[in-house]
């Protein structure tokens, strides 16, 4: 595989073909900020709160960098005043759906972000699709799902597979950068999952 010189940040980053911007920097210790990236995953570029800005041939372009992939020549910066402009807006609007969210606090206190700036959508949820992502393409089990689209976009345990296989995984759980994932399956378990009897209970059923 061929090797890409691409310069972030001022510095010369050696890349092969094939990796993203956002894999070319990490290698070489250039941090860009992330929210619905995991390693373990495929790019999803849900979020957007990676976006740096990439030059070629002098046209500049806003793009996530966990898409984005690298080429020859390539100039990226991922630090400037429209960045981080672009990061506080994406940030006020998540704070809209989960404004308790620690990780997101922690962020608009770096970015100046006003959590209050948006009416107030508490769905807790920020559709990152960590969950999702990897419960399907981790564990292969397919117990969480997006439901509906838009505004109304939210994540569900399916009761038949979760019953079944969360139980003694919640591998997920870490990855949720809000309470939205449990807080879905403590009502998912309240509502749908079997309650053992008594006598079941007793047997170790």
């Amino acid at each position: 595989m061929s090797e890409i010189i691409l310069q972030i940040d001022g510095k010369e980053v050696t890349a092969s073909e094939g990796m993203t911007v956002l894999q070319a920097a990490q290698q070489a210790g250039i941090s860009i900020p992330t929210l619905c990236h995991h390693e373990k995953l495929e790019p999803y570029g849900g979020c957007r709160f990676c976006t740096v800005e990439a030059d070629v041939r002098g046209w500049t372009n806003y793009v996530a960098a966990c898409l984005y992939p690298v080429a020859k020549d390539l100039v990226v910066r991922t630090r400037s005043e429209k960045l981080a402009r672009i990061r506080k807006m994406i940030l006020e609007l998540l704070l809209a759906h989960a404004p308790d969210a620690f990780d997101l606090q922690d962020l608009a206190i770096e970015y100046g972000a006003n959590k209050d700036r948006f009416e107030k959508d508490s769905s807790f949820c920020i559709h990152c699709g960590l969950c999702v992502r990897y419960c399907a393409e981790v564990k292969k089990k397919n117990a969480i799902a997006f439901v509906d689209k838009g505004k109304t976009r939210e994540i569900c345990f399916i009761p038949e597979i979760a019953s079944q296989e969360c139980w003694n995984c919640k591998e997920c759980f870490p990855l949720c950068p809000t309470e939205a994932l449990q807080t879905a399956y403590v009502l998912t378990k309240a509502l749908a999952f079997p309650t053992p009897s008594l006598e079941q209970t007793r047997v170790g059923i």
